[in-house]
């Protein structure tokens, strides 16, 4: 299978939309519930700057354009293999598992400053790249960087969604990552990206270089980029 490749213009113009719907997605959401949840976020954001806070592909394929960037923690929730997914990296045969924000502890990843003026236009491409199914919940929370604590707004697990999977054992979760693959690629794709990325930017996971380890006996292939 050839992966489809996001762009920043091919999420603008609803492409993942048009994919999940095509390929029979029931709970994907509207275009106008998508724009009315932006628009409500937006509406509520702390004052001053727009900082986004990535924590998974966001890292290393973020679409949205920003003026900086830091190292950043948020407190409160945790990076997890906790969100069933039968499309895009996974199919109904071989469901796969992308990360969210679950609760408890602590997590590292990068803080995105957004342009004065820009925010409407990039919460259009995020929302129709992270809020598809409503299984995230955006929330404004403190993230801490070495140059004061900002204010980020955080996609964080919606636990009373159908997809949320709670805990699983972590052999499981290599399991399911190892075979699941889609239009997007293979699951095993973006686990690999998002721990070499986190490297890159001096903020390893060690639970998710075991698990690529573990991803990687099983035989899980590094294909796709979406």
């Amino acid at each position: 299978m050839t992966a489809m490749i996001l762009t920043r213009e091919s999420i603008a113009a609803g492409a993942l939309l048009d994919m999940l719907r095509a390929e029979g997605v029931a709970d994907v959401w509207s275009d106008a519930d998508i724009d009315r949840s932006a628009r409500d976020t937006l509406a509520h954001k702390p004052p001053g700057d727009v900082w986004v806070f990535a924590y998974g592909s966001l890292i290393w394929n973020p679409m949205i354009r920003f003026v900086e960037q830091r190292v950043a923690r948020v407190h409160g929730y945790h990076r997890r293999f906790c969100l069933s997914v039968d499309r895009g990296r996974g199919s109904p045969e071989a469901p796969g598992l992308m990360l969210a924000l679950d609760r408890g502890g602590s997590v590292r990843g990068l803080a995105f400053r957004l342009a004065c003026g820009s925010e409407a236009e990039e919460f259009a491409v995020l929302w129709r790249r992270e809020m598809v199914t409503g299984a995230y919940r955006p929330r404004w929370l403190t993230a801490r960087t070495p140059d004061g604590p900002v204010s980020c707004l955080v996609f964080v697990m919606n636990l009373g969604h159908c997809r949320y999977t709670g805990r699983l054992d972590e052999d499981e979760v290599a399991r399911r990552l190892a075979r699941a693959a889609g239009t997007l690629g293979s699951n095993a794709g973006y686990l690999y990206n998002t721990a070499e990325q986190l490297h890159a930017h001096a903020i390893p996971c060690s639970g998710l270089d075991r698990l690529a380890a573990q991803v990687r006996r099983l035989g899980g292939a590094p294909s796709g980029v979406g």
